[in-house]
């Protein structure tokens, strides 16, 4: 009875593992590389794959950052899962990686542990070739280059500025349209509203102020607080001395105002404000910031010496009383 027993266990510990054995022998792993040699820097692929029953769970090794200490993975991608149509039941799990290094030689990837339920597989180490870079020492060290100088013309400016220009166009053909339309009307009824017009240099000191109140270049923005300080000016000399001081470059509006009344002191300081605006929008010019203050107390002072004197009655009844 006994070795009947002995044998009747000898004979069911074989089938369990012939059973592991054949479960075993129904699951796969490997690793390979897409390029096995590389130059340093470069990339390739490494891509893990288990074959196995479909009703069968695998775990994938877990990688992170590195793969080893001189090999380092970029990018994982997603996980892909395909069957095998010349085998039913059978899958394909595969997972890819790419990696690099910048350490030249033969570097090894490391065996992959693969675990399913109790049991563990493991792939072969690879080696990955990395070749170092070479450099033609026979061939000169050149600077970098500098930035290329880009022009920028008035056309440019305009471009940058049509909202400031048409504005300024608009806002004067509105003021046209609305004093000939109440000075053409019929005068019938109670008296017309008349709009005060504003006199220019009125209109450019208010304009100043704003400028001054939005503190522009106290906030970093020179650029546009140059380019709004040359506005106002040049709008102001357009209606005070009949210049078109918006189409003319700086120098153009000095040649047109060498025969104009005005004080050499004032003229100076245009000069100057003007000539450091043209700086700071087209060649980026970083002013001090007592330069920025010192621009707006010219063109303040410009306009307050340089405004029309109104004509006094008196001096009107007088030439009347000549002619």
């Amino acid at each position: 009875m006994k070795p009947y027993f002995n044998l009747s266990c000898s004979v069911l510990l074989f089938f369990i593992f012939l059973g592991y054995s054949s479960q075993a022998q129904h699951i796969q792993v490997n690793a390979k590389l897409d390029k096995s040699s590389i130059s340093m820097g470069d990339q390739t692929t490494l891509s893990l794959s288990a074959v196995l029953p479909v009703k069968e769970k695998i775990s994938f090794p877990a990688l992170t950052d590195t793969i080893s200490s001189k090999i380092q993975i970029v990018k994982a991608g997603k996980t892909d899962t395909v069957s095998d149509p010349k085998r039913p039941g059978i899958q394909t799990i595969t997972q890819r990686y790419i990696i690099t290094s910048f350490d030249a030689g033969i570097q090894v990837i490391p065996a992959f542990s693969f675990q399913s339920g109790t049991q563990h597989f493991a792939t072969t180490s690879i080696p990955l070739e990395v070749a170092a870079v070479k450099v033609d020492t026979t061939k000169a060290i050149y600077d970098i280059k500098q930035p290329l100088a880009v022009s920028y013309s008035w056309i440019d400016w305009l471009k940058d500025h049509w909202l400031w220009v048409a504005g300024s166009a608009l806002l004067v053909v509105v003021l046209a349209v609305v004093i000939y339309y109440l000075r053409k009307r019929p005068k019938k009824g109670p008296p017309p509203v008349v709009v005060p017009v504003i006199p220019p240099d009125q209109l450019a000191l208010n304009k100043l102020q704003s400028i001054r109140d939005q503190k522009l270049w106290e906030q970093g923005h020179i650029k546009r607080y140059y380019s709004e300080l040359s506005d106002v000016i040049r709008e102001y000399l357009e209606s005070r001395y009949q210049i078109k001081a918006l189409e003319h470059t700086s120098e153009e509006i000095f040649l047109e105002l060498r025969h104009k009344d005005m004080p050499q002191q004032q003229r100076a300081n245009l000069r100057q404000m003007l000539n450091l605006a043209d700086l700071v929008k087209f060649a980026k010019e970083r002013p001090l910031n007592t330069e920025n203050e010192l621009s707006m107390e010219h063109a303040i002072g410009f306009i307050k010496q340089t405004k029309e004197s109104p004509i006094k009655p008196e001096n009107k009844a007088h030439r009347s009383h000549d002619e």
